[in-house]
């Protein structure tokens, strides 16, 4: 793989991570469970966490483009 797509891949990554945890915080601060018995929006550090585990999962998704070409790949190796 070209190194240039591989920082890509990193970099969308580690944004979604960090959009994630802002976004986890935010969760806690606006919309927590003031009693404490919410097991993720009770502690800012779990929430901060799952949100970043969040974004990371949802940034890192392979591009379409990556996809067709694997597939033809494997189709024409078949043929």
């Amino acid at each position: 793989m070209i190194p240039i797509i591989k920082k890509y891949i990193f970099t969308r990554t580690c944004l979604g991570c960090v959009l994630g945890a802002i976004g986890g915080y935010a969760y806690y601060y606006f919309i927590g469970c003031q009693s404490g018995t919410c097991p993720l929006t009770s502690n800012p550090y779990i929430s901060v966490i799952y949100g970043a585990l969040i974004g990371s999962i949802l940034m890192h998704k392979p591009s379409k483009k990556n996809s067709e070409s694997d597939t033809n790949n494997v189709n024409e190796k078949t043929q």
